[in-house]
């Protein structure tokens, strides 16, 4: 069954008939990444408010596959379970050559983790777990209050919004523009994406039918159905499948989205006619970002600050990555706890982040649209010997599919499982009443493993030593200090360690200073 899309209620405010109080953080968005946002300073204690210009989630499937760190990330903010719940799990993905399978892998092959590798949801799904979430927090959620300036002064910047009653004015201490990859407000500040826009077009197209197809992720390059081109096929909740093909720079986008050439399409790929079509649209592939994500009062997150082509899942990923970088910092320097300098550290993290995430999307788009020349020549020899030939195999590149990045973080560090180095996300692990997760919670803690812990004033975790624990922190070690960050990445380790070596490090952390 086709979503149900319900407006949101639009509320005069205030600000159209006095000056209402300053700010302390204002959120312009309401996508997933915004919403996310809000919820997470939330969970800090810092309340933001959310201006958007639409009253409705986002029309079509979106953002669709969310990682097993999104859903970690997800599930601190409150939603993770209802999205699991309601979300196709995945694991395995197929690529085929023409009508033969080259390569497939399996990205969770050992159990032991609270979330699955991928769930695919629809966008408009996880933002309307997002926006429940949000009313029930008492977040200032404004539909209909569109931003069309943003002026900015050395201890707070100001916005005006256009609503249907009128315009008004906001001061804040901190304004982040989650809005999107067209962003207004990079547009208004006059800044500029630097990477690569690449001269190709893909349909997306939604189709509600019954069907048979696993939950598993298919790619096909130069497929019987769609010659010489590639596609991409997606399972997901209520019947709902996503469809992917490529079409080449020289077709017309507006032609391509019209149901009589949509249709005849989609039958070549499912065999039949027997679908509803649900949604359709045409995109172009980029990969840029901003040269940085932190201006003054204002601070980008997402899309408006990253654009990569769809192609390994990194877009809503890689925003939901921002948004735990940010909000723990940000939530400090709003309460006094550190100065705006810590806010250098989400800036370099991130930004080391998309890149990297920039490289791995223009590596995959050359691979499946190479140009003409060596690229292709390359393409379709790997293509080719994949068939056949085992170590062709992992050079095929449909997408390499989204994990966070490790920051490469100068920290103390240990002969210690690589997995929980500094600068990784803590492994998660199976404890006796819960997960490794659950316990971390949102603030610094100090893990101690098979040791007592210094005297020192942060949450210190000491739990049972299991197996799955053991290989994943200890590997052959009988003893291990782990200090992690609020957003669950690892700061720093060691095999035992002073309380003046954890307090220089704790140091250190806010500022996520890179080994680059």
């Amino acid at each position: 069954m086709a979503y149900a899309y319900q407006p949101f209620d639009y509320i005069k405010p205030l600000g159209l008939t006095a000056p209402e109080p300053r700010q302390k953080v204002i959120i312009v968005g309401a996508g997933p990444i915004g919403l996310a946002m809000a919820i997470e300073l939330a969970n800090h204690g810092v309340q933001a408010t959310v201006l958007d210009d639409n009253n409705v989630v986002s029309v079509g499937s979106r953002a669709i596959c969310w990682s097993k760190r999104s859903l970690e990330i997800l599930d601190r903010l409150g939603v993770g379970e209802r999205s699991i719940t309601k979300g196709v799990t995945w694991k395995v993905g197929r690529t085929f050559h023409r009508d033969t399978e080259v390569f497939n892998f399996d990205l969770l092959p050992e159990d032991g983790h609270k979330m699955p590798a991928f769930v695919n949801l629809q966008q408009y799904f996880v933002e309307e777990y997002l926006v429940q979430r949000a009313q029930e927090l008492n977040i200032d959620l404004r539909w209909k209050n569109r931003v069309i300036s943003v002026d900015q002064l050395p201890d707070f910047a100001t916005v005006t919004v256009e609503t249907p009653d009128g315009r008004y004015t906001l001061e804040a201490d901190w304004v982040i523009a989650c809005d999107g990859a067209r962003s207004p407000i990079r547009e208004m500040m006059g800044l500029e994406f630097d990477g690569e826009l690449f001269e190709e077009r893909f349909l997306i197209a939604d189709i509600e039918m019954q069907g048979d197809f696993a939950s598993e992720r298919w790619f096909w390059f130069e497929p019987s159905f769609h010659s010489g081109q590639s596609a991409l096929l997606h399972k997901q909740p209520d019947n709902i499948y996503r469809i992917d093909l490529q079409l080449g720079w020289d077709t017309d986008p507006e032609i391509e989205k019209r149901p009589e050439r949509v249709i005849p399409r989609i039958e070549k790929v499912v065999g039949h006619s027997d679908f509803k079509l649900d949604w359709v649209s045409v995109y172009t592939f980029q990969c840029r970002r901003l040269r940085s994500f932190f201006h003054n009062r204002v601070l980008f997150v997402g899309d408006s600050a990253h654009v990569v082509s769809p192609f390994g899942a990194r877009g809503g990923n890689g925003g939901l990555g921002d948004v735990d970088a940010l909000g723990w910092r940000l939530a400090a320097v709003v309460q006094g706890v550190a100065s705006a300098e810590v806010l250098t550290g989400y800036d370099r993290e991130r930004c080391f982040g998309a890149d990297e995430n920039l490289l791995n999307s223009s590596r995959s788009t050359h691979f499946m649209s190479p140009e003409n020349g060596i690229e292709r020549l390359f393409r379709d020899a790997v293509l080719h010997l994949a068939g056949n030939a085992d170590f062709a195999r992992p050079m095929v590149n449909s997408g390499r599919l989204s994990r966070p990045c490790v920051y490469p973080l100068q920290a103390p560090d240990a002969p210690l499982p690589t997995e929980s180095r500094p600068g990784a996300v803590a492994p998660d692990a199976p404890l006796e009443d819960g997960w490794m997760t659950e316990t971390l919670g949102r603030d610094f803690v100090l893990l101690a493993l098979g040791c007592d812990a210094p005297a020192i004033s942060l949450r210190v975790v000491t739990p049972k030593l299991t197996d799955i624990l053991r290989k994943r922190y200890l590997g052959d070690q009988q003893q291990a200090l782990y200090l992690i960050r609020p957003d669950q990445v690892v700061a720093a380790r060691w095999l035992s360690a002073s309380a003046a070596e954890v307090e220089a490090a704790l140091a250190q952390s806010w500022k996520g200073a890179l080994c680059l």
